[in-house]
């Protein structure tokens, strides 16, 4: 019975989920201290810089480097980045003035992280049946961000009493350590094709592919016109945090409210994405149908958001000096601007998850949705590169008004891909590439008998 459990759908998901919350849970908790828990944010945006350029390439990479490796080492190897990443901060502490280690730290998670991510959203939307892909989207999206809530509680415990303007070194050995029990849970997974779905039928019929076979299919990316569409979506997912972190929590905030602030921030985005698996696995609307309320969600929603960020801007254009900034003990001067950045999170989540329905809509295959998933996090961390370089370069209205137009202008495109969407997406037994692609026939067998049952008693 404990085989069956173990390789359920579900069980997989929940496994990848603790391991995205030690890992990138954890980082998400440094980047949310604003300036990697740093006074001065120049050497964090640099390494966000290093590391979303490095993503960029193993992003649109990780997808064929996971189909070709298998998610368990990928997952493995790449979690220790985020722990090398978090340690480069220990030494930052001691040599302020030499950022080379941390932004050198910060490439070289750009690259762990590219493959991590295609593997956690190959698993994430694959695996589960298409009318639970929300469902499953959502329990992730919170054991994830249990993760930032537990990187956000570890700042603000061991900060409470200190009047440092950065993060101690037990903060970050905390986080360091949590990283590397993520990396090595990455080995509990079990291969896909062991998988079983919620109602018997196997995740995975594709058994073998090769190098040549990914980088064609890599390039295809590029020529499908639903990955274009989505191109923007893509761009904007992730653009948006280095405006939340440094210049709402980090710029208005002293260093143990930052940590607070987390908590609440990853914890509302729970709620968020559990609130929008409802809509989108609602079985009385066609799949096209819960994508456009979702969106006019989404849309409106963010709306909002920037329009409370502009009046934030306008009252403090430079954000709050050190020595005056606020203090969450100080509930009438500080609470607005609390409750702003908790419904960021939500926001965040309700952009994400419907990023993800949307990619798990446009199919079943395993193999294709860990590309896809790639290309996703790939053009992601090109928005995100882009974002924290210009914090360096840029005064803070700009990148306001950039994340707000980038927001209304990915709009159209991603309504395209909406009203593209079906409500059967492509049966996975189907012949996707070339002669060098072999099937399991029992599996397809074993899927076909499932398909029949299922109808019968339905």
């Amino acid at each position: 019975m404990f085989g069956i459990r173990y390789y359920s759908a579900m069980t997989q998901v929940v496994l990848v989920g603790f391991v995205c919350f030690l890992c990138p849970g954890m980082f998400n908790a440094v980047n949310g201290l604003g300036g990697g828990g740093q006074m001065d944010a120049t050497a964090g945006n640099n390494a966000n810089t290093a590391l979303y350029s490095t993503f960029v390439v193993f992003g649109v990479l990780g997808g064929a480097i996971v189909n070709l490796c298998g998610v368990r080492y990928t997952i493995f190897g790449s979690g220790f980045m985020y722990a090398l990443y978090s340690a480069s901060y220990i030494f930052l502490n001691h040599h302020p003035k030499n950022a080379s280690f941390t932004i050198a730290a910060g490439a070289l998670l750009g690259v762990g992280a590219g493959i991590l991510w295609a593997a956690q959203g190959m698993i994430m939307v694959s695996y589960p049946r298409e009318e639970e892909k929300a469902k499953y989207i959502a329990v992730f999206w919170v054991i994830f961000n249990l993760g930032g809530m537990l990187g956000g509680i570890l700042p603000f415990a061991i900060n409470y009493n200190s009047t440092q303007t950065k993060n101690a070194d037990g903060v970050y050995i905390a986080f360091v350590v949590l990283e590397c029990l993520g990396a090595c849970l990455g080995l509990a997974l079990a291969p896909p094709s062991k998988v079983t779905r919620s109602d018997g039928s196997s995740v995975v019929l594709v058994k073998y592919t090769n190098v040549g076979r990914e980088a064609i299919e890599v390039i295809k990316l590029f020529l499908n016109p639903k990955m274009l569409g989505l191109l923007p979506m893509c761009f904007t997912s992730n653009f948006f945090y280095t405006y939340q972190f440094n210049h709402l929590n980090g710029a208005l905030f002293n260093m143990r409210t930052r940590g607070f602030n987390n908590i609440f921030y990853w914890g509302f985005q729970m709620l968020g994405a559990f609130a929008i698996s409802r809509l989108l696995d609602y079985k009385n609307f066609s799949r096209r149908r819960r994508g456009f309320v979702a969106f006019v969600l989404v849309f409106v929603f963010f709306n909002a958001l920037w329009g409370g960020a502009l009046g934030v801007y306008l009252k403090y254009p430079a954000g709050l000096p050190e020595t005056d900034r606020m203090d969450f003990k100080e509930s009438k001067r500080a609470s607005g601007y609390i409750i702003l950045y908790m419904l960021c999170g939500i926001g965040d989540a309700l952009y994400q998850s419907l990023a993800y329905w949307i990619i798990g809509a446009l199919s079943n295959d395993n193999q294709k949705l860990s590309r896809y998933a790639g290309f996703y996090k790939g053009m992601q961390s090109f928005g995100a590169a882009i974002a924290w370089q210009l914090d360096v370069k840029v005064i803070p209205r700009n990148q306001l008004i950039a994340n707000w137009v980038l927001i209304v202008a990915s709009a159209p495109f991603m309504l395209y891909v909406i009203w593209n969407i079906k409500d059967h997406s492509e049966d996975i037994t189907k012949t996707i590439g070339g002669s060098d692609t072999e099937y399991d026939e029992k599996a397809v067998a074993a899927n076909a008998n499932t398909s029949v049952d299922a109808s019968r008693s339905a």
